[in-house]
């Protein structure tokens, strides 16, 4: 088939346009930019791409998939409703996408992109569909001709519950996304009671609050007692996490924190569950080099370290910044500087104490302008919400010569030379703390 996709530059979109590549069907694509998706998209599968949306992209197409972004006024969308073409969200999309795949999905609030690129480690020989880029295979997307599929599974849209899943993972649970379940917490708990009951097999991290209370047959997994002698160490000056789990010995994972060993136990318990052996699982966890925008190092030199990381929810951040912690005494710097470009004005009003507190112990904090993700502004005051802390509002930053220089007003206003600089935000902070922006 002729697929196109509205809203192709976007991480879980363009995951459904490659995978469908390479199961045969001709995709094209539109967004309001260019980037490096996009780029990646028309270079290495074919794919026509129109900047920015026009009606004529959907010319002469079979079925168009559109994003949760795509407005009824789009006129791609117009132009498909009044040809009479197919149109697909994302979630319903995926019926047709994964409906005869074996499924290994994996849901949660926080840790399933890291838990799902971990499993296809393990897995080698799996097709997987993540919503970042593994650093392992370098895409979102990994194609092998079988059945079986990793698949990282969103619950923001219920888009979960069309996944089919055979192994169901989730790693915890905690209200997001509330202005798509309407504000109602049942609603939102029974969408993750339903995504479970889907599976054949379920792994949960039992001290969830929410997943202990479940009443159905799953594999679980007690971190406080099950993940055991958690130890943090440099390979190359790169974050490894070292743990022993349950009876079945010892492992090592690529990164750093408690949560990384977790995501890593239910990846494994996972893997057991599918039949893989134990040694090769050991093994194959190896591979995983990490994930990209996750505790992602962009520069790794003696003096200076600059992390890239995706973290947009306080509960993400805080447990990165105890990472970062570790990670800086390990590496013996001084300081750990932060900059971060809140995501959402709907997520930062939500969530503006937690926001608050989850900076703590950093030496300086750069707020960035909100990205409204296509919201609607809202007055916001972050300077004052913020005051506790050594901080500086700016517009942007960037990266040269391997100094991360601070912008306002089209003026340098802190430059960064040394210790550990992170960044966090889910916009495109990500291209401008490695200079690209």
């Amino acid at each position: 088939m002729k697929i196109h996709f509205i809203g192709i530059g976007g991480i879980g979109l363009s995951a459904l346009a490659k995978f469908l590549h390479n199961d045969g069907h001709k995709i094209s694509g539109s967004d309001i930019k260019q980037t490096e998706i996009t780029n990646d998209l028309a270079t290495n599968f074919d794919a026509k791409i129109t900047i920015p949306h026009h009606e004529d992209a959907v010319e002469g197409v079979d079925r168009i998939i559109y994003s949760a972004a795509v407005r009824p006024n789009n006129p791609e969308y117009q132009k498909a409703k009044a040809s009479g073409i197919e149109l697909l969200s994302r979630k319903e999309a995926l019926k047709f996408i994964l409906g005869k795949k074996e499924v290994y999905a994996v849901g949660g609030a926080h840790g399933k992109s890291t838990t799902s690129a971990m499993l296809a480690s393990i897995i080698p020989e799996s097709n997987a569909l993540i919503g970042a880029i593994s650093k392992a295979f370098g895409s979102n997307v990994r194609n092998y001709p079988n059945n079986k599929v990793v698949f990282e599974a969103d619950e923001s849209d219920e888009s979960f519950l069309n996944s089919n899943p055979y192994l169901a993972i989730v790693t915890n649970v905690e209200p997001e996304h509330m202005e798509y379940y309407e504000y109602d917490e049942e609603r939102f708990y029974n969408a993750y009671r339903n995504f479970l009951s889907l599976a054949t097999v379920r792994v949960i991290n039992a001290e969830d609050e929410f997943l202990a209370s479940l009443e159905m047959d799953s594999i679980k997994l007690y971190p406080s007692k099950d993940i055991k002698n958690i130890e943090f160490v440099l390979v190359n000056g790169e974050p490894h996490t070292k743990f022993e789990l349950l009876d079945l010995g010892a492992f090592e994972v690529f990164g750093f924190g408690n949560h990384i060993a977790l995501d890593a136990a239910l990846a494994i318990l996972g893997a057991l569950e599918l039949g893989e052996a134990l040694e090769d699982i050991r093994k194959n966890i190896l591979n995983y080099k990490g994930i990209k925008k996750r505790f992602d190092i962009v520069q790794n030199q003696e003096k200076c370290v600059v992390i890239d990381d995706y973290g947009h929810h306080p509960t993400e951040i805080k447990v990165t910044m105890e990472s970062l912690q570790s990670y800086k005494k390990l590496r013996q710097f001084t300081q750990l500087n932060v900059i971060w470009q809140p995501h959402k004005y709907s997520r930062t009003m939500d969530n503006l104490q937690g926001f608050v507190e989850c900076f703590k112990g950093v030496d300086e904090l750069v707020i960035l302008p909100i990205w409204s993700a296509g919201e609607l502004e809202i007055p916001i005051d972050l300077k004052g919400a913020f005051s506790r802390y050594k901080l500086l509002m700016a517009d942007s930053v960037t990266k040269e010569d391997g100094i991360v220089k601070v912008l306002k007003d089209g003026h340098v206003i802190r430059e960064y030379s040394d210790g550990l600089i992170t960044a966090f935000g889910a916009g495109d902070i990500t291209y401008q703390i490695r200079g690209e922006a």
